[in-house]
């Protein structure tokens, strides 16, 4: 694993963090890699681990009666799952589960916990970082309600593409058709006409993509909405 990867600090919440704060942290922290397809956890399930992205992607869905499941946010390095574990909320509200392989740190809900109540730093990140899921969640909400399936499926394949920080991704058509509760055929269509375009080559479950520029001019609103409010966040 490369160096680079495997420090916690390629996490930006953790960077973030005054360095009293992050070494409060630190002790507990123990780097692992997660599978494509891994499931972090159920809805109602609970929340015993925090885990904080270096790399890679987590898909949070909303679970309906029936079984079927819809995205409501994703997140990369620049988040963490679990967080609200360190204000002493304990149950899952939705099923986790990794969409892009994945380097994390991972720190114990309990450790986690003790070092919030001593670190202001550490709750005002638990505070922001739920204010971009809120955020996220609205804004998918609003896409998947009133876009068409093209720009949906750009914003998908441009999120990815950033958090795998390569021009190929492993998206299968099955699995994007379940991201956007749509059907397979009209992810297809779609696919087909964005190859026809020359802005990326799908085959086999992988998508290159050939035109960045292309298919942000694709994409909808929803996309740079999401990536300029969470860069705001990080800053802030």
């Amino acid at each position: 694993m490369p160096a680079d990867i495997a420090n916690p600090l390629a996490n930006r919440l953790l960077a973030s963090l005054p360095s009293q704060d992050f070494e409060r942290l630190k002790p507990s922290l123990k780097t692992i890699s997660l599978a494509q397809g891994q499931l972090l956890s159920e809805p109602g399930d609970e929340v015993d681990q925090v885990h904080f992205p270096h790399n890679g992607m987590v898909s949070l869905l909303v679970v309906l009666k029936d079984g079927k499941a819809v995205e409501c946010a994703t997140i990369g390095r620049e988040g963490v799952i679990g967080a609200t574990a360190g204000l002493g909320l304990h149950r899952s509200i939705a099923r986790a589960v990794i969409q892009l392989p994945m380097v994390a740190s991972r720190i114990s809900a309990t450790a986690f916990r003790n070092a919030v109540k001593d670190s202001k730093p550490l709750r005002d990140l638990i505070t922001r970082h739920q204010e971009t899921m809120l955020m996220q969640a609205q804004v998918t909400a609003g896409c998947n309600a009133l876009h068409a399936v093209e720009a949906r499926l750009v914003r998908w394949i441009l999120q990815s593409r950033d958090r795998a920080d390569s021009d190929t991704v492993a998206l299968t058509q099955e699995f994007l058709a379940e991201m956007l509760a749509v059907r397979r055929t009209s992810v297809s269509e779609v696919a087909q006409q964005l190859q026809s375009a020359k802005l990326i080559r799908y085959s086999r479950g992988v998508i290159e993509i050939l035109n960045r520029k292309g298919l942000e001019q694709k994409a909808c609103e929803c996309y740079r909405t999401v990536v300029d409010y969470t860069a705001a966040a990080m800053s802030s």
